[in-house]
């Protein structure tokens, strides 16, 4: 789907020029120098880090001073186990995040185009 949307076009040009290069890396660099890990383990660990992270917006929403640089750890942490999952998984990262991003500009279109028919 190439839609009107240059900033759109402009996303999955950037994903499908670099992302599979940079999910191989990932994959290289983990079954090089990390001991082996089945992907149950990287699916919990995603989710951890995940938690992690709230836990940090958690404390920002109440009104509790939290480092940004912690908050920038936890996003790396998320970002690096969830390519370890996919990895893991066999899963192509590139497709699914294309294919998602052309179902959600599917949608935004769609009802951009209802509201404008009220």
């Amino acid at each position: 789907m190439k839609a009107e949307n240059p900033v759109f076009n402009k996303l999955l040009e950037a994903i499908d020029s670099s992302l599979s290069d940079v999910q191989k890396l990932f994959d290289e660099y983990q079954k090089n120098y990390f001991t082996y890990r089945p992907p149950e383990f990287f699916c919990l660990e995603l989710n951890g880090e995940a938690g992690e992270l709230a836990n940090l917006e958690k404390k920002l929403w109440k009104g509790k001073a939290v480092d940004k640089s912690s908050l920038a750890d936890e996003t790396a942490d998320v970002f690096i186990a969830l390519f370890n999952y996919a990895n893991s998984r066999q899963i192509d990262i590139k497709s699914a995040l294309i294919n998602k991003l052309r179902k959600i500009e599917k949608t935004r279109i769609e009802l951009a185009q209802r509201n404008q028919n009220y």
